[in-house]
């Protein structure tokens, strides 16, 4: 009899490469302020709320602005994001994440999403991968933004898994420092000099193998 472990996955740069279509969002809105908004400048806003991405981008320029002004860009920002991912298809998911998650199916793992995103079952259902996720967490069920790990202890409440049983693959600093505090295996997907605190680092799930996910089952 296989154990059952909480598996909790992010879902921008884990799952799908949602990050491109918030920085051309955010872009747009920053072009229009004429603030430069780069590459580079969009590491900043990883894992971070959308309202701290919008204060990030102002101080980036040195904007003042009324919170009308604010909610105005928020909703703004929403909606180019949303336009991005009318035409999202099973195409977007990231090399090597099917294969993990129907090695988890098969083997009667727990499997949950945990994520800041407000889009998340709209992204799952148009990527068609929806059914294997057992429990969804997203931001419209947190009221705190990682470093805290209240995403992924309600994600592993509602898998009734215990933290010390709950594995979270996360491509955010933030979210690696999340899943250490609520005392969860944490597994970094990217560069692992960035996440250097992570307990595992995987490029990406291409390099993680069958033999890997059964030393975390059977942990």
């Amino acid at each position: 009899m296989k154990k059952k472990k909480g598996f909790i996955f992010d879902l921008d740069g884990v799952i799908v490469d949602t990050a491109k279509y918030h920085y051309l969002a955010w872009k747009k809105i920053a072009d229009s302020l004429d603030i430069e908004f780069t590459h580079e400048h969009n590491e900043l806003l990883k894992g971070v709320s959308r309202v701290r991405s919008l204060d990030i981008i102002l101080e980036l320029g040195s904007v003042e602005a009324s919170q009308e002004q604010k909610d105005q860009w928020l909703v703004q920002k929403n909606e180019e994001y949303l336009s991005y991912l009318v035409d999202m298809d099973q195409s977007e998911i990231l090399p090597g994440v099917l294969p993990v998650l129907d090695y988890l199916k098969a083997n009667e793992q727990l499997i949950a999403l945990g994520s800041a995103s407000k889009n998340a079952r709209p992204i799952l259902e148009k990527t068609g991968i929806l059914s294997y996720f057992d429990a969804i967490v997203d931001g419209n069920d947190v009221s705190n933004a990682k470093p805290d790990p209240e995403v992924f202890l309600i994600a592993a409440q509602q898998l009734n898994t215990s933290p010390n049983d709950a594995i979270v693959f996360e491509d955010s600093v933030a979210g690696i420092q999340a899943a250490n505090i609520a005392n969860m295996t944490s597994i970094g997907i990217g560069d692992a000099t960035v996440l250097h605190e992570a307990q595992h680092n995987f490029k990406d799930f291409t390099f993680i193998g069958t033999s890997f996910l059964n030393e975390l089952i059977e942990k």
